[in-house]
């Protein structure tokens, strides 16, 4: 079989159209298994697909006789990926964890791959490039060691040695962010499930567009392509002032002092995951830059939180102090870290519910994002599906018990998002709470992180909380019996169909005032946008429009709308109160008034 390398100049010099669809048809998987796992969604990897075998088409003749195809198409698929993902979150489209999560599930079952599959990319990343092309051909095209010395240039052996080398380098990564394993899992787990089957129509759409060079793609393919090639020209760029800089040190010039700092400032975004116990809970941290100050948000990707203003944010290199008071008169959040000498990573001690442990946040250009929530007709009944719906039941622990809720929507590839929604009933053990938090203090909009079902088998995982629910979906659908544990806490629960709009006692949806918040997008003030009729709001007289200026005598300048609700909330305890001063636009005029909490009917 002719060689990658072949076929392209086969492509160069008659503009071989066989050549150029032997490639796409040989590459393609590859490279749109590349792009789903950056970009966790199929459309989108579809068009990054498309847009780096155009690159391919325009940049066939500048590649040398030394290149490793598939390793350079999957380098230029992180790039392409990268790019798409800058594109996207300027248009503010925000993807879905879970959603993602479950397309990579479709066809794996395997455990170690669902933790490393996220991570993947990222390790390969920051290999060497010889180090990345011998695991790209012997894991991802199945290459045997004297198919991938000969490749590298090298014998059988140090081909072997090669490959063992850079598995023991994917092993620390991976370790060091959770996910212990041995190289010879790792190997496997890579190799059966690292490329998935492309979408049978797109290796023909390619060839089509790619051989115009582009011509026919959509503007967005285009722009996708052009800024592939910009943030290729910079690597390249940057890989020759490196060399640059080795050959002045070589020729002995003394005097050139050169401190090796990829990033220069702190700002930009932090990813990582806090254990704490069982649980485990991605974090994004942003940091930006006005003005000449500093300030910082925080999305807290497993409670579905996002936009969360630290209050206090200091920094002075390498030292870094995040603090926030995240959930109303509970402990604050305090993180201490010390950035590494090339600011690519931070390291330090969190500290939250008076406890504390490390945590690294690694600096990153596609953080994860906060699902978008759920709506009601996301979530309606519909004929066919088993599981779709509101779901309500009762958590009894010994004389505890508080109200949960699901909501479950099914996708139309078959697989499922839900949320939670849990208020307290009646706690009469404060000791016993505690150890449940932050699940008792009102949650809502809690995301599931894997949702399985095996007819009658129904399985919900919440990370963030430690917390699985376990049971099986009755004939009628109408009713899952089953456990919900956390920790080595289980007890039995019965979830069944509810109206979500009913104003049944077993229905009660949050404790709180009764008002939606949201921001005004030019002067930054928090506003009432509604008020539920008959909540303590509606009887104090509140009205949409009203501005929030302060929660409990504390300003909210600067707090997004989710962390302003959980400051009203609480604790979400029946009969505490909270204060709010507040101002009226129509009117021009400033008050105080204190509410009462109480259940908020949906």
């Amino acid at each position: 079989m002719n060689d990658d390398l072949t076929l392209l100049r086969e492509y160069v010099r008659g503009n071989s159209e066989e050549a150029f669809a032997t490639l796409v048809s040989r590459h393609i998987n590859l490279v749109y298994s590349v792009a789903l796992r950056q970009v966790r969604d199929p459309h989108l990897a579809e068009e990054i697909t498309q847009a780096v075998f155009i690159i391919l088409a325009r940049k066939a003749g500048s590649l040398g006789p030394k290149t490793i195809l598939s390793g350079w198409l999957c380098r230029t698929a992180r790039y392409a990926s990268a790019n798409a993902l800058t594109i996207q979150r300027r248009r503010q489209h925000r993807e879905q964890e879970a959603h993602m999560q479950s397309i990579l599930n479709e066809s794996v079952s395997d455990e170690t791959w669902t933790q490393i599959a996220p991570l993947l990319d990222g390790a390969l990343e920051q290999l060497g490039q010889k180090d990345h092309d011998a695991l790209v051909l012997r894991f991802f095209e199945g290459r045997n060691f004297k198919e991938v010395g000969a490749a590298l240039g090298a014998s059988e052996d140090a081909a072997k040695m090669r490959v063992n080398r850079a598995l023991e380098k994917l092993r620390a990564f991976f370790t060091k962010r959770g996910v212990s394993s041995t190289t010879a899992i790792i190997a496997g787990t890579i190799s059966t499930n690292s490329v998935q089957a492309a979408p049978v129509a797109l290796a023909k759409s390619v060839i089509a567009v790619a051989l115009a060079k582009g011509a026919a793609a959509s503007g967005s393919t285009l722009a996708l392509v052009k800024g592939v090639l910009k943030l290729m020209a910079w690597a390249k760029a940057k890989t020759a002032i490196v060399v640059g800089v080795g050959v002045l040190l070589a020729a002995g010039a003394g005097t050139v002092v050169v401190e090796a700092t990829r990033h220069s400032d702190i700002q930009g975004a932090w990813e990582g995951t806090l254990e704490y116990g069982p649980q485990k809970e991605r974090l994004v941290f942003k940091v930006f830059k006005d003005a000449g100050s500093y300030r910082a948000t925080g999305d807290f990707i497993d409670l579905g939180i996002k936009d969360v203003s630290f209050n206090k944010f200091v920094y002075a290199r390498p030292s870094v102090h995040f603090e926030n008071n995240l959930y109303g008169d509970l402990d604050a959040y305090i993180y201490e870290a010390t950035l590494n000498p090339d600011m690519s990573e931070m390291s330090g001690t969190w500290k939250r519910h008076g406890v504390s442990g490390s945590l690294i946040l690694k600096r990153t250009t596609q953080p994860d994002t906060v699902p978008d929530k759920l709506k009601e007709s996301d979530y309606a009944p519909r004929t066919g599906s088993d599981l779709q719906g509101f779901w309500a039941g009762m958590v009894k622990a010994g004389t505890n018990s508080w109200l949960l809720y699901f909501k479950i929507a099914e996708q139309p590839d078959g697989t499922f998002r839900a949320e939670a929604d849990g208020i307290i009933a009646n706690v009469k053990d404060w000791v016993a709470m505690k150890e449940w938090k932050p699940w008792i203090q009102g949650a809502k909009n809690l995301p599931a992180n894997s949702i399985t079902y095996n007819r009658p088998a129904v399985k919900l995982e919440f990370s963030s909380i430690a917390a699985t629910f376990q049971g099986e979906v009755n004939s009628d659908h109408s009713e899952m019996t089953g456990t919900w544990g956390r920790g080595n806490t289980t007890v039995p629960l019965t979830m069944k169909r509810a109206d979500p709009n009913s104003e049944d006692s077993r229905l009660m949806t949050v404790v709180g005032i009764g008002v939606s918040l949201d921001m005004d997008k030019q002067t930054g003030a928090i506003r009432i946008t509604q008020v539920v009729p008959n909540s303590p709001a509606a009887q104090a007289g509140l009205t949409a429009g009203v501005i929030i200026q302060k929660i409990d005598d504390a300003s909210i300048a600067g707090k997004a709308p989710e962390e302003c609700a959980m400051l009203i909330r609480g604790m979400a305890i029946v009969g505490t109160k909270v204060r709010l001063q507040l101002v009226n636009p129509n009117k021009n005029e400033t008050n105080t008034v204190e509410l009462t909490r109480q259940i908020i009917y949906r």
